[in-house]
């Protein structure tokens, strides 16, 4: 690469670039438009085209708030580029995916690049490109043409007329506040032009265009871009003050999701009707569901991931509705509470789920720095085993279930009771065993704490009277250094509490 006498690109370097440049505009315009126009669409007349690009109103633009957490994704940046120093490094928000034929999945972005950006449009990339002293930072974003050229209304993927407007470069520039923030289309010549021999990192499956442009497939690349995700999901380990801001107002989310599924206990024949109430206020306050609801009727709580929600609602059963609101930042809520439909617990069911909440609360107990992250669950464990003895469901004492060799207990609870949590519900999943699940809690990690027993209908070795019972009780949890704060605490969870919350929510909104 030339370069003028500071270090910069020369002129000739520049104008070379530019006509690059253009061109890649150019062939990745051409292409969105082939993309974009359906089999049924008709081809636009010149004369069309010449009406449509006139007599627009020239609006002024709109005030640009800084990201809230901009400062936060800057320092995220930094600790990126110290780690990687005078390699490039590609971060893709992703692409849009088919559902089926020329429909697409709602976007959702990259959760890497969402924490070390802040920026939610598909396609976009963010570039480190090395420097004296570490790494620029270059937003690569879609502009925003305004109607200045034919795919604001010939475009279906991307034009204002189908979608609305995108963001644009000046925009996301002041939004974000990156180094740096260029057109999309600039993208791959400036990639070109950091020469042959860089070092070079793509987090790999999330825009697969640009990882087959890039042309490095050999086993040595695959294993340094492996390695570069393996980082990203650990530096997401410990959360920092906005993080954690962020889930707190998703928890707060989540609970008046819970309340509106509660109101709906009163009328709802059907497990998809209280689906429906809890998607509502996801889609109303937040971005939606974090992950795919379940709402499990009777034995359906015997079905781990129920998510077919089609049950019936039966007054003397039991609910277990696991939900979370990811809010408008992508950080997501992962909370389950039982609730009985009748609006109290039987005997039965109160004593299997007084024995799931003993359970965590001695996992909650073991949340703190210092303890290895399977530590809650060996405690919860023990818990639940002396409890399945004492109900005389284990063929064998607590002690001898619990042995590595049998693990009987686990025929009634199938699950470990955490994971990381995050922009994730299952957040940081990339990171190395010995880092996460074999290694300390740190403060600053979030974590569930969610111990659960499943007596399926059918299973003789459980006494008639528990069989089609399913209790899960799930917290969200910081970890500190005292210590632990429960997050979701002030959702109700214990027998008398969660009784009082849905007698209140009835007698405000009585029975139609």
């Amino acid at each position: 690469m030339t370069t003028g006498d500071d270090g910069s690109p020369s002129q000739a370097t520049q104008a070379a670039q530019a006509t690059q440049a253009t061109q890649a505009t150019q062939a990745t315009q051409a292409t969105q438009a082939a993309q974009a126009r359906a089999a049924h669409d008709s081809t636009p007349p010149p004369k069309f085209v010449e009406f449509m690009m006139t007599s627009w109103e020239q609006k002024s633009p709109a005030p640009v708030e800084v990201f809230p957490a901009a400062a936060h994704t800057r320092a995220r940046r930094a600790r990126v580029s110290r780690q990687y120093p005078g390699e490039v490094l590609l971060v893709p928000a992703g692409n849009l995916k088919v559902r089926s034929n020329d429909e697409y999945y709602p976007f959702r972005a990259c959760s890497d690049f969402v924490y070390l950006t802040g920026h939610q449009e598909p396609d976009s990339v963010l570039v480190f490109a090395p420097q004296d002293g570490g790494h620029r930072a270059i937003l690569f974003v879609d502009g925003n043409p305004g109607k200045t050229d034919t795919t604001f209304f010939t475009d279906r993927l991307k034009g204002e007329l189908w979608e609305g407007a995108r963001l644009g470069v000046p925009e996301c520039a002041a939004r974000y506040q990156c180094d740096d923030t260029r057109a999309l289309g600039e993208l791959r010549a400036f990639v070109q032009a950091q020469g042959a021999t860089a070092k070079v990192r793509v987090l790999r499956g999330h825009a697969s265009e640009l990882e087959a442009w890039l042309g490095k497939d050999a086993d040595e690349q695959r294993e340094r871009d492996r390695e570069f995700g393996v980082f990203l999901s650990e530096l997401r380990l410990i959360k920092d003050e906005a993080e954690i801001d962020e889930l707190r107002g998703a928890i707060d989310l989540t609970k008046k999701g819970f309340e509106d599924v509660i109101r709906g206990l009163r009328t709802a024949r059907n497990e998809r009707e209280l689906e429906l109430a809890f998607y509502s206020r996801a889609r109303l306050d937040g971005n939606g569901p974090g992950y795919q609801t379940v709402v499990a009727a009777g034995p359906h709580a015997c079905t781990l991931h129920w998510r077919k929600n089609n049950g019936v609602v039966r007054v003397g059963e039991l609910l277990l509705l696991d939900a979370g609101v990811e809010n408008r930042a992508l950080y997501t809520a992962d909370i389950t509470r039982v609730l009985p439909i009748s609006g109290t617990f039987g005997p039965e069911q109160r004593e299997i789920y007084e024995l799931v909440l003993a359970a965590q609360r001695a996992a909650l107990d073991a949340v703190k720095p210092g303890n290895d992250f399977m530590e809650p669950n060996r405690c919860a464990m023990q818990v639940l085993a002396h409890g399945l003895e004492a109900l005389g469901i284990l063929p064998c004492s607590a002690e001898e279930a619990l042995r590595d060799e049998h693990q009987f207990y686990r025929r009634y609870s199938l699950h470990n009771i955490s994971h990381m949590l995050g922009l994730d519900v299952h957040d940081c999943a990339k990171a190395r065993a010995e880092v996460y699940k074999y290694g300390p809690l740190v403060a600053g990690m979030v974590l569930t704490i969610e111990p659960g027993l499943y007596f399926q209908p059918d299973d003789l070795t459980v006494p008639a009277r528990y069989r089609g019972i399913g209790v899960r009780i799930e917290d969200d949890v910081l970890v500190v250094p005292t210590g632990h704060v429960n997050l979701s605490a002030h959702i109700p969870k214990t027998v008398a509490e969660v009784e009082a919350w849905m007698a209140d929510i009835w007698a405000s909104a009585p029975r139609a």
